[in-house]
């Protein structure tokens, strides 16, 4: 029971990074207006996501505005590897629940 609890907590919380950063990639790829409030707002709640992978790569500009951002690419695929790390942590130190048969 326990264990079910903590991996759905695990799972929301990798969900709600993952789509933060999805959305930067996706607003930055299509070359998003920055002064635009919702824009700014992915852009701010995400950024606390990117900042431990903030320059180990470059960002690449393929046209003009149009940018692909590896670093939050490379961050997505490290919160997933962790949040699945955890769930397999959790599944393994968490007791499992005894089968029960239902007599008829």
């Amino acid at each position: 029971m326990i264990g079910r609890l903590l991996a759905g907590f695990i799972n929301f919380f990798v969900g709600i990074a993952e789509v933060f950063l999805g959305l930067r990639v996706v607003l930055r790829l299509f070359g998003a207006n920055d002064s635009n409030g919702f824009v700014q707002w992915v852009y701010e709640s995400s950024s606390v996501l990117l900042d431990p992978f903030r320059g180990i790569f470059p960002t690449r500009e393929l046209a003009s505005g149009s940018v692909i951002d590896f670093s939050a690419l490379f961050a997505m695929v490290v919160y997933g590897l962790l949040g699945m790390l955890l769930i397999y942590l959790v599944a393994a130190l968490t007791p499992s629940e005894p089968v029960t048969t239902k007599k008829r």
